[in-house]
């Protein structure tokens, strides 16, 4: 009996060590709402950082952890008393990346000139080709961190590439 507990904790150990195995290697989205950049981790490493517009100050990005809940290609943008299908026209752009919170997500954009700036309703705004790339890279469950301050990732990211420069 003794070893047959023992067996079983063992492989209780040892499921518990392949999940932190395969969470180290996930994909993870930390956003920087004062430098207005959107970086992509796979563990604890650089994957890309993408320049993206946060929400204006009357309707700010909303902080926290979140989790990506859904993927849309070519989504349909219902806006008060109006609704804009997909294409060139779509404030959505060609992706949306939902967070599960109130209608906020990560999505492209018909303007793209907001980028970097605070433009938003509190979404996040990317580039096209942007949204695309990372659209294809993450899944539901991803998780997505809005930071209202620079997080302490971003400023060692930062700090990392300025050295790199000079």
């Amino acid at each position: 009996m003794k070893c047959k507990l023992t067996m079983s904790r063992l492989a209780a150990i040892l499921a518990m060590a392949a999940v932190d195995a395969c969470a180290e290697d996930r994909h993870r989205i930390v956003i920087s709402i004062p430098d207005r950049k959107l970086v992509l981790l796979r563990g604890d490493r650089v994957v890309k950082i993408y320049d993206v517009a946060v929400g204006k100050p009357s309707t700010p990005s909303p902080t926290g952890e979140f989790r990506i809940a859904t993927r849309v290609p070519n989504p349909t943008w219902y806006g008060p008393g109006k609704i804009v299908g997909p294409g060139k026209d779509n404030p959505l752009g060609t992706r949306w990346m939902g967070l599960g919170y109130r209608g906020y997500g990560i999505h492209g954009t018909n303007a793209p000139r907001s980028i970097g700036k605070a433009a938003s309703h509190g979404c996040i705004r990317m580039k096209q080709r942007d949204v695309e790339e990372l659209f294809a890279l993450v899944d539901i469950g991803t998780t997505v961190e809005l930071h209202g301050e620079r997080p302490q990732v971003v400023a060692m990211i930062f700090a990392v590439a300025v050295a790199v420069a000079d």
